[in-house]
């Protein structure tokens, strides 16, 4: 019996992905739980498995924007027919940024011009291009390409606008992009000396950046205030340097991060009050503390998540940071590894920030904006002493915290970082 693959709901409000690429090819034998296809979503592009057994009928979406819920493909024995309701171009299912068909224009047509975009050369001449390319289709204000079109341009920073489209209705495909790469810059007249460049260079945003700036926007709307303490990290570094000299060759080395994780995780057991979500005029609060961790990449910021972090021991905490942190700077984070954290660490100390003021990540109540470690002057008992200093400032939504439940929080925070053995 034929199985059907519908496009699956990676995470909640997901309401379409975009097919970037299949892993397997029409006619292999596909197994359960292997790597079928790409998908890009709001949040990561990630591999998605094949929850069938048995050989790949049929793709029946190529590439593009694929609303939640859609068949994608069939799988089933070799030589079984394929249902019906599959026999439909696929092309017709993939772009969801085409304009309705004309009434009487047939699917035929559109392949055949379709492959004649696709066999057009790099070395015909500038004339032949232009004389068989169309200017580029807008729909809502938007050029239409291909999702492979789009990655390559934004990659190799060329307009959309300035090229043709040798794809039905004029869209752009990825051979338009990279026959403009392989030609010689057209000939222009030398602009006056003085004049300086006013053209406006103008980038979409990615699904990523979509993303942030949404939440972003989000986390403005509520009511939030921030309290900032400092901690002594003397004794810290000291149990990081001794766990390091212990730890084997080939394992993660732990970070001055994988401490903050761990001493943030204990806190926040003894203050569930922080380690909760607020919405829809509830509190939400977890028996376990999951600690997302900012990690700055190429395509935006994202969250991956360190699950149960206050039942790990330093080295599995530094085990699991190194492996997400990787896997986010190469684009293979998958949709589990950004869902479900209760609590955000924001450190900029790496790159000299002495103190800032994180966004809030709603749901969640609390986010910790951690400075770099500095030799400060500090009076201990009438004497001047210098002492690595790190600022700590919590922004908390008011509707969820009063200002002594994150004080309270906050300073326990700084006293595992004080001693932080009480903690690890």
């Amino acid at each position: 019996m034929a199985t059907e693959i519908k496009l699956p709901r990676l995470g909640q409000g997901m309401e379409s992905g975009t097919l970037v690429r299949w892993l397997k090819q029409e006619g292999e034998q596909v197994e359960k739980g292997e790597p079928l296809y790409e998908l890009d979503t709001d949040k990561v592009t990630q591999e998605v498995e094949a929850d069938a057994s048995g050989v790949l009928l049929k793709i029946a979406v190529q590439e593009g924007e694929v609303p939640v819920g859609q068949t994608i493909a069939v799988i089933g024995d070799q030589g079984e027919e394929v249902p019906e309701a599959e026999e439909k171009p696929p092309e017709a299912e993939a772009e969801v940024d085409e304009e309705p068909q004309e009434e009487g224009s047939r699917a035929p047509a559109r392949d055949e011009e379709r492959e004649r975009g696709k066999e057009a050369s790099a070395e015909e001449t500038m004339t032949g291009q232009i004389a068989e390319a169309r200017e580029p289709t807008k729909v809502n204000g938007r050029i239409k390409a291909s999702p492979l079109a789009r990655r390559i341009a934004r990659e190799k920073g060329i307009d959309l606008s300035e090229l043709r489209g040798t794809g039905p209705e004029g869209r752009i495909v990825a051979e338009d992009v990279e026959r403009a790469l392989a030609a010689p810059a057209p000939a222009a007249a030398p602009a006056p000396a003085a004049e300086a460049p006013t053209e406006v260079e103008i980038e979409q945003l990615t699904s990523i950046r979509k993303t942030i700036a949404r939440r972003l926007t989000q986390a403005w709307e509520a009511p939030v205030f921030q309290i900032t303490m400092s901690a002594d990290m003397a004794r810290a570094q000291e149990i990081r340097e001794q766990l390091v000299e212990r730890t084997p060759e080939g394992h993660a080395k732990p970070t001055v991060s994988d401490v903050l994780t761990k001493v943030a995780a204990v806190a926040l057991m003894r203050h569930p009050q922080v380690n909760a979500h607020f919405a829809d005029e509830t509190m939400k609060r977890f028996p376990a503390a999951h600690v997302g961790m900012a990690v700055a990449t190429d395509r935006g910021l994202v969250v991956p998540v360190i699950r149960n972090a206050d039942r790990l021991r330093l080295s599995e905490i530094a085990t699991a940071r190194a492996d997400l942190v990787s896997r986010a700077r190469e684009g293979k984070l998958r949709q589990q590894d950004l869902d479900g954290g209760t609590f955000t660490i924001s450190n900029l100390g790496m790159y000299g920030v002495e103190q800032f003021v994180a966004v809030l990540n709603p749901p969640q109540v609390a986010i910790l904006a951690v400075g770099a470690i500095e030799e400060k002057p500090v009076v201990t008992e009438g004497d001047l002493e210098i002492r690595p200093l790190m600022s700590l400032t919590l922004t908390c939504d008011h509707r969820a915290l009063d200002g002594s439940v994150a004080a309270e929080f906050l300073r326990t925070v700084r006293s595992l970082l004080e001693e932080p053995g009480l903690a690890l």
